[in-house]
């Protein structure tokens, strides 16, 4: 007696099981899940992987987005705790790690993250060796040089998220004094994701028309409008909405998205994205930061050289902030550890 489905379906041809366009992210905590319902509802993928360690939680993430399906078109979601799971991703995006605990310092916080981070890169390039991988987790400019590390991956398929997201709540801020929607208002955050990024003043334009060129005091300290608020919004934005909800999701799922799209979609578009910078601006020092970078099939293809004003010069300063933090310092004592477990590998 033959099934309902042999009845109903007549198969001609095998379907080429490997995916073209598959997705794995790593985390499935409000981060993760946030970036990956924006890339499910941007139809950005044809098959989505979740991977994490809490198999209770990881499966019924994985149901609820299964049970979504009729109201997208990505035709496969599954998820594992084993990172074979992960096989022959196109693009993993890494959102797990620790979060800094009251009375934590930032140190301790790097140690726990690059020690997950041991954990987790090994095996996701053994089963996607061609992958590009984007890095979410915080701090997201020193973990992306360790990630860079431990995969043994070109720098250029080895992203941070970095102040994409910057430059949006910048680009936000800027529309809302302006009573503009933030596509119309350009600018750009460079530099550190934290709290010595850059904000690119002489760029900020509408229509062309650099804001400068209205008045050349802005974003300083002569400033009668006191643009220079926004960056300082900008900058404490991510603490307050933390302080309100307990963490940030939203905002850098929907960054996360526009990224993806650049790369999967190979658009050419410019992001400012976490990548090494040495040699660039001054920087002598092997170090991951924000610049803007031209993304696309093969993760970052080409950076923009921006001719930098004397105040904005001080990128090379917040590389230095990055060099000199406890995180950095934290780097250096585990450097020999992660060159020997590249070793062994």
């Amino acid at each position: 007696m033959s099934t309902v489905k042999e009845q109903l379906i007549e198969n001609l041809i095998e379907d080429d099981e490997v995916s073209q366009r598959k997705i794995t992210i790593v985390g499935t905590g409000a981060v993760g899940m946030a970036c990956a319902i924006c890339i499910l509802l941007k139809d950005l993928t044809d098959e989505l992987t979740l991977v994490d360690i809490a198999a209770d939680r990881l499966k019924g993430e994985m149901m609820d987005l299964q049970h979504g399906s009729l109201f997208f078109n990505t035709l496969k979601i599954t998820s594992g705790k084993d990172y074979s799971v992960s096989e022959n991703s196109k693009l993993v995006i890494v959102t797990a790690g620790a979060r800094q605990q009251e009375g934590e310092s930032r140190l301790s916080l790097v140690q726990r993250n690059v020690n997950i981070m041991k954990s987790i890169i090994p095996s996701l390039v053994h089963h996607s060796p061609d992958c590009k991988i984007l890095i979410v987790t915080n701090p997201v400019d020193i973990l992306t040089y360790v990630v860079w590390k431990l995969s043994g991956l070109p720098a250029t398929r080895v992203i941070g998220s970095g102040c994409n997201l910057d430059s949006a709540r910048f680009r936000y801020l800027i529309g809302e004094k302006l009573g503009v929607h933030p596509t119309s208002c350009h600018g750009w955050i460079i530099g550190e994701h934290g709290d010595s990024s850059v904000p690119l003043w002489s760029g900020v334009n509408v229509a062309g028309v650099a804001l400068k060129t209205l008045d050349p005091e802005l974003g300083t300290d002569s400033d009668k409008d006191q643009w220079k608020n926004i960056h300082k919004q900008v900058v404490e934005s991510a603490y307050e909405i933390i302080k309100l909800k307990g963490y940030t999701s939203w905002a850098i799922g929907l960054s996360v998205a526009d990224l993806v799209g650049s790369i999967l979609k190979n658009l050419r578009r410019v992001h400012p994205v976490s990548t090494m910078v040495k040699g660039l601006y001054g920087i002598k020092e092997e170090i991951f930061l924000s610049i803007p970078c031209i993304l696309g099939q093969n993760g970052v293809s080409d950076i923009v050289k921006v001719k930098l004003t004397p105040e904005e010069a001080c990128l090379k300063k917040s590389a230095e902030t990055l060099g000199n933090s406890e995180g950095a310092q934290a780097l250096k004592l585990l450097k020999a550890t992660i060159l020997k477990l590249l070793k062994k590998r």
